[in-house]
């Protein structure tokens, strides 16, 4: 074999060599580009499913505060149209007592008090209201206004006209108030 068919033998040699050493750089930089690929698609996927179990995990807090509150609440329109009841048992009450009949002042007052505490075992609370207390537009309802009788007792409660009541957290009957001015 002469010089040159060496050279060229080589030189093929090198040629082929440095195909290779393309095709593989290639190869390398398309699996290097797929795996970039898949790594972001794997963030991606991974942020859509902890948005997912997060949203999950906010439907279920969200549906058991709801269920919560609305056992709390689930005899409120039985409760308020007990109301009316307890406010006449309260009139009868005051009516019975002017009577000289201890005997049905007693049943009268027993039945109250039977039918108060089985509403406050539901839930149902008095709520606090007296004469010379703030007016809150909150959780008052004025239904007059008359001249204070005093300086200090303007903008007060001068006179409760219907108690109020709670459910839970919530006002079901605001009290009926008069206030100073």
């Amino acid at each position: 074999m002469s010089k040159n068919d060496k050279f060229k033998e080589n030189h093929e040699e090198v040629d082929f060599d440095d195909k290779e050493i393309n095709e593989q750089e290639i190869a390398e930089e398309n699996v290097t580009d797929a795996l970039s690929e898949l790594q972001d698609e794997f963030q991606r996927e991974k942020d859509r499913y902890l948005r997912l179990f997060a949203e999950f995990e906010n439907y279920k807090k969200r549906t058991a505060r709801e269920r919560i509150e609305m056992f709390k609440t689930a005899g409120e329109d039985v409760i308020y149209s007990m109301l009316p009841i307890l406010d006449d048992f309260e009139r009868a009450l005051k009516e019975i007592e002017k009577s000289d009949d201890d005997n049905l002042y007693k049943g009268v007052k027993l039945i109250n008090n039977k039918l108060s505490e089985t509403l406050k075992a539901k839930g149902l609370q008095l709520m606090d209201v007296k004469a010379g207390n703030v007016f809150d537009a909150d959780s008052h309802e004025a239904i007059t206004q008359i001249p204070a009788p005093e300086e200090k007792m303007k903008g007060k409660i001068l006179d409760v006209v219907e108690k109020g009541y709670t459910l839970g957290d919530k006002i079901i009957r605001f009290p009926k108030v008069v206030i100073g001015q």
